[in-house]
């Protein structure tokens, strides 16, 4: 997979010739968009503005993008020009508003029959959404001395949007009875369990319950047996509780190879199992990144290939 290395700033990218395909693209699209009808012809629908022929998005969310919650908008110049694609916008009505570039103000450089991969953040869910939907791009092109922006629907290829969008509903029901969060750590010494503490602070105006934590492809619980899918917790919330509730959660690293730590993507990332209305369910909830720094240090020394 290739990444967006051809970025550059945006006041070169601009300066710069953009010969052939690319800038009769540009040229149309303008010329689209300025167009008028004229005083005698019938109302029409204005033109929609496309990418040059060849060129294709789609998105994708990858193992490092989970825990920013980040996604990839890969451009894919299958022409035989390069284009110069500066602001994006990733539109989904599963979105509550549209996933923009990390990196504000960058350009990218797709070379011909190349592809570039170009992150952008997540908003927030609308849960007032279904889980079905479809994404659309919008890309700036940016040629000689103008730009225009063009629309292409962008396919989510990993199918990663859905389930997205049903966990993180289905924490933000949860958090109308509590908020659950990784508040502490607490490291050990090899061959000794360390804790993690988790915090379930009650709203006081719902009920749920928290049944229990997923092991992750890093982390294990100490004295739970191998064949057991959860770590049970079973805490009860009611509406009539507003004390936060505070476990020590045991952990072990569930493999000691170098690079389980080097190459950690989702490890620090736990699934918390939960009943609401009596409906099980599932949502993803991460240490944070100070936790999780503390984590893969201690892992480190434990397995003793730490310095």
């Amino acid at each position: 997979m290739r990444t967006s290395l051809g970025h550059r700033s945006r006041a070169p990218a601009r300066s710069r010739a953009w010969p052939g395909i690319a800038a009769a693209a540009i040229a149309v699209v303008l010329g689209l968009v300025g167009c008028s009808p004229s005083p005698t012809a019938a109302p029409s629908a204005a033109p929609v503005p496309t990418l040059p022929a060849g060129v294709t998005v789609e998105l994708a969310q990858l193992r490092a993008d989970v825990a920013p919650r980040q996604a990839q908008l890969r451009v894919i110049n299958g022409s035989d020009t390069a284009i110069t694609v500066g602001e994006v916008r990733v539109e989904d009505p599963r979105l509550h508003g549209p996933a923009t570039r990390v990196v504000p103000d960058r350009v990218s450089t797709i070379p011909a029959r190349g592809s570039v991969d170009i992150r952008v953040q997540l908003p927030p869910v609308a849960c007032s959404a279904p889980d079905k939907g479809d994404s659309e791009a919008v890309l700036e092109l940016v040629g000689e001395s103008e730009s225009a922006e063009v629309t292409a629907p962008a396919p989510d290829t990993l199918g990663f949007l859905a389930p997205l969008h049903s966990r993180e509903c289905l924490q933000e029901r949860m958090a109308d009875a509590a908020t659950l969060a990784f508040t502490d750590f607490q490291p050990s010494a090899p061959g000794e369990p360390a804790t993690l503490e988790l915090t379930v602070t009650p709203t006081g105006a719902g009920a749920g319950t928290v049944v229990g934590l997923e092991r992750t492809n890093l982390l294990d619980f100490a004295g739970a047996p191998a064949e057991d899918e959860v770590f049970h917790l079973d805490i009860d919330v009611s509406a009539a509780e507003a004390e936060p509730v505070v476990v020590e959660v045991p952990l072990v690293p569930f493999r000691c190879d170098p690079h389980a730590v080097q190459e950690d993507k989702r490890g620090t990332i736990f699934d918390v199992r939960i009943e609401l209305e009596g409906e099980p369910g599932e949502f993803e909830l991460f240490v944070g990144d100070e936790l999780r720094g503390r984590i893969l240090t201690w892992v480190a020394g434990w397995c003793g290939f730490a310095g």
